[in-house]
């Protein structure tokens, strides 16, 4: 039977990645892999995040469409308005 934290700690292990990921895009580091290793990570994190909301009964759309208003409430309230790409 698998541990009943695998898919967590997993989880954490590929965003751990991705993290060192982008600091290697930005610059900050050294590592191999490029922009194929940072598509990788992405889709590989998002598994995660769709395997963690089934198991544990989460509506991601509705989740998601909240936690965005949140944030739109908290920036448009610090007064920055810009949502785009750095």
């Amino acid at each position: 039977m698998t541990e009943p934290l695998a898919k967590p700690k997993i989880f954490v292990g590929g965003v751990g990645d991705l993290a060192k990921i982008v600091m290697a895009q930005e610059g900050a580091r050294d590592m191999p892999g490029g922009r194929a290793a940072l598509e990788h990570e992405l889709a590989d994190c998002l598994w995660s995040v769709l395997v963690l909301a089934h198991r544990y009964d989460v509506n991601l759309d509705v989740a998601f469409l909240h936690t965005m208003d949140e944030l739109a409430h908290s920036i448009s309230a610090r007064g920055r308005c810009d949502l785009g790409p750095a």
